[in-house]
């Protein structure tokens, strides 16, 4: 494996689109993107042109350099890149730049290594010591840092609000609206919070802490299930409602660590036969004029595990919780599944072997089942 630095820029058309679509398209044929750089736009260089949209970005590679740099000309290519062989420089739609690649020194026809000018470039210099602050150069011995500090170019470089994606996150964004969904202890609230942050969404959780029956039902269950399924539906009928329209008006997108149809899993385990077809029918009339997420990520947990993540994170009320109801509501879950595929697209993703709160390995290898599934439903 090799660690490469790509410098990718685009002053036409929709620019920050051309970055991501180079980012992504590098991600599914060169290997794994590790960080992105912010976005810099600075104006155009040596000729009349737009102004650029620059960032860098460093991605893990098992192909040879000769071979990365042919992939990074199809990149260009495939994106509307049309290289002229007149001296100059001149507009484009999508530029690659291989920086680095470890730390190989290679000085052939179809490529140079390290880069050769990339020492006299703020717009390359600035993303990358952001990056690869410690990187050292190795022919100048530098690091980029250091690059950076003496460098003489003294153009002027706007750091933009406008932020690329990993492409791990590129495909889910395209959801404004996603729910997360599972049986309690399955890791939901914590994948809910980590996708907002990364796409720059809201999140939506579940006000559980604040209802007053909760506590109750655990103690007393057939006293107070219909109160408590009651009070949760009326809750997250009023929470999704009011969210959407702030997403109206704001027009921004929400991660919520629940669907609002979960509360007929959770009643068809703790309401009785009489109670269950009422609620069932207020559900459903609730539900007609509730928005609806168009991605659920379904977090497949087995009962055992999820106790112990239970036990783990303490919450008093639910240490009464036994593993009998969660293999009731894994079973529920099982059986609710086909509704919800009727309504969004759904990703399954078995997290049992997985741990993506400690490791940030495992987050990704979830992403990368979420995106798989994505592909495959276009």
């Amino acid at each position: 494996m090799a660690l490469a630095y790509i410098s990718v820029g685009s002053n036409l058309g929709n620019r920050l689109a051309y970055l991501q679509q180079g980012i992504n398209a590098c991600s599914e044929r060169i290997g794994s993107v590790h960080a992105i750089s912010a976005v810099v736009e600075t104006p155009a260089m040596g000729f009349d042109g737009n102004p650029f949209l620059n960032a860098c970005f460093s991605i893990e590679t098992t192909l040879a350099a000769p071979k990365l740099m042919q992939e990074l000309l199809a990149v260009e290519t495939q994106h509307g890149r049309t290289r002229s062989k007149t001296v100059g420089y001149q507009n484009r739609t999508l530029d690659l730049d291989l920086l680095f690649y470890d730390d190989l020194v290679l000085n052939e026809a179809i490529l140079t290594l390290p880069h050769p000018s990339m020492e006299k470039r703020r717009f390359v210099l600035q993303p990358l010591a952001e990056i690869a602050p410690n990187k050292v150069h190795p022919i100048l011995e530098k690091t980029t840092t250091a690059l950076l500090a003496q460098c003489s170019d003294n153009v002027v470089l706007n750091t933009t609000t406008q932020t690329l994606l990993h492409p791990l996150y590129a495909g889910i964004k395209q959801h404004d609206f996603i729910c997360i969904e599972g049986i309690i202890g399955s890791g939901k609230t914590t994948l809910a919070k980590t996708l907002a942050e990364k796409v720059g969404y809201k999140t939506l959780q579940e006000r559980f802490a604040d209802n007053p029956f909760l506590p109750k039902f655990y103690r007393k269950p057939k006293r107070f299930a219909f109160p408590l399924e009651l009070s949760f539906l009326a809750d997250r009928f009023k929470q999704i409602n009011e969210e959407a329209e702030q997403l109206d008006l704001f027009q921004s997108g929400v991660v919520s660590d629940y669907h609002m149809s979960k509360s007929l899993v959770f009643a068809q385990n703790t309401l009785s036969e009489d109670e269950y077809p009422l609620f069932k029918q207020l559900f459903e009339l609730m539900s007609r004029s509730a928005n609806q997420p168009s991605l659920c990520i379904y977090l497949r947990q087995t009962p055992t595990r999820a106790m112990a993540n239970i036990k783990k994170r303490g919450r008093s009320y639910e240490q009464q919780i036994k593993i009998e109801y969660l293999e009731k509501l894994a079973t529920g879950y099982d059986q609710h599944l086909p509704y919800l595929k009727t309504q969004m697209i759904v990703a399954e993703v078995d997290v049992s072997d997985l741990d993506f709160v400690l490791h940030a390995d495992d987050l990704d290898e979830l992403l990368h089942r979420v995106n798989a599934q994505l592909d495959a439903s276009v």
